[in-house]
C-alpha cells in the first residue's frame, strides 16, 4: 500500500505554491479582451475562460503530486472523493466581476482538510502583492503588500462596540434573493460604523484576519469560497460561525473580532439575513 503524507506543513506548501501559480497566471495572462464564457446562477453570475484555466492549473499540479487526494473546485474540476483522506477545496478565481471590469480585489482560495477536518488554507491577493495562509493551531500569517516579505502574524482588531464596527458584507448574482440581502444591510447600516462590499468573500475573511475589517457576513457562500478564509480568520483570532450554534455555511456566514460576533451574529439573526 502506497504511504500517503498527511503532514499538514507539506500540504499547505503545496497549496501555496499552486495558489502562486494560478495569482501570476491570472495576473500576467489576463486577456485585454476577456469575456464571459459562461453563466452560473443567473446571467450577472458568470465564468471567464480564466476561471477555467487557472483551476485547470491547481488540480493539474496538485493531482501530479497528491494522485490519490479529493478535490473540490468551483469550476467542475472535481475529481471522486479520493482515498487518502485529504481534500482539496478550490475557488481559482473569487471575485470574478471583479477580475472582468479590471477592479482589483480577487483572489485565489485554497483550503485543505483532512478526513473531513480543515487543516490549513491559503488565500493569494495578485493585485495586493500578498499571500495569506494558515495551519490548524498554529496561527495566519501574510506576506508581501505593505507587510515586506517577511511573514507577518495576523490579528484581529480588538473588540469594539457593534455601533462603532466596520463590517462588509456580499450580494448573491439572484435579483430576489440581492434585494433581501439590500434590505438586510438597509437596517445594518445605521447600527454600525459603516458596510463595505468588495465582493470577494475570500478577502474579506483575509481583511478581517488582518484588521482591516471588524467584521463580515454573507448569505449564500459555497465550502470554496469560505474554505480557506475562515481558518486564516480563526487562526488570527476571530470568531466565525453561521446562524446561532451552527458553523459557517450556505445559510449564514459570520466571521468578526470578539466583542463584534456575537451582537453581529444576532442582529443578522433578528432581521433573517439567513434567508431569501
Amino acid at each position: 500500500m502506497t504511504q500517503v503524507d498527511h503532514s499538514v506543513d507539506t500540504l499547505l506548501d503545496l497549496a501555496m505554491e499552486a495558489a502562486e501559480l494560478a495569482g501570476r497566471l491570472l495576473r500576467d495572462g489576463r486577456p485585454a479582451g476577456l469575456g464571459v464564457a459562461a453563466t452560473k446562477s443567473s446571467p450577472v453570475d458568470v465564468v471567464t475562460e480564466m476561471d477555467i484555466a487557472a483551476e485547470k492549473l491547481i488540480t493539474e499540479y496538485l493531482i501530479d503530486r497528491r494522485p490519490l487526494d479529493g478535490y473540490l473546485g468551483e469550476e467542475g474540476g472535481t475529481t471522486a472523493e479520493g482515498s487518502s483522506g485529504v481534500r482539496w477545496v478550490i475557488d481559482p478565481l473569487d471575485g470574478t466581476v471583479n477580475y472582468l471590469y479590471g477592479l482589483p480585489s480577487w483572489a485565489v482560495s485554497i483550503g485543505v482538510e483532512v478526513y473531513g477536518e480543515r487543516v490549513a488554507g491559503v488565500v493569494e491577493v495578485p493585485m495586493r502583492g500578498e499571500t495569506y495562509y494558515a495551519r490548524r493551531g498554529h496561527g495566519a500569517f501574510v506576506t508581501g503588500g505593505p507587510y515586506g516579505e517577511d511573514q507577518v502574524r495576523l490579528r484581529c482588531r480588538p473588540a469594539a462596540p457593534l455601533a462603532e464596527a466596520l463590517v462588509a458584507t456580499g450580494f448573491n448574482y439572484v435579483a430576489d434573493v440581492r434585494a433581501h440581502q439590500a434590505e438586510v444591510a438597509r437596517e445594518v447600516v445605521p447600527r454600525v460604523r459603516d458596510i463595505r462590499r468588495g465582493g470577494s468573500a475570500a478577502i474579506d475573511l483575509c481583511d478581517v484576519a488582518a484588521g482591516r475589517l471588524d467584521g463580515y457576513y454573507e448569505r449564500g457562500l459555497h465550502p470554496w469560497d469560505l474554505a480557506a478564509g475562515d481558518i486564516i480568520a480563526r487562526e488570527a483570532g476571530a470568531l466565525t460561525g453561521g446562524r446561532p450554534g451552527r458553523p459557517a455555511d450556505g445559510e449564514l456566514t459570520v466571521a468578526a473580532s470578539p466583542g463584534v460576533f456575537e451582537p453581529l451574529q444576532a442582529l443578522l439573526e433578528e432581521l433573517g439575513a439567513w434567508h431569501d
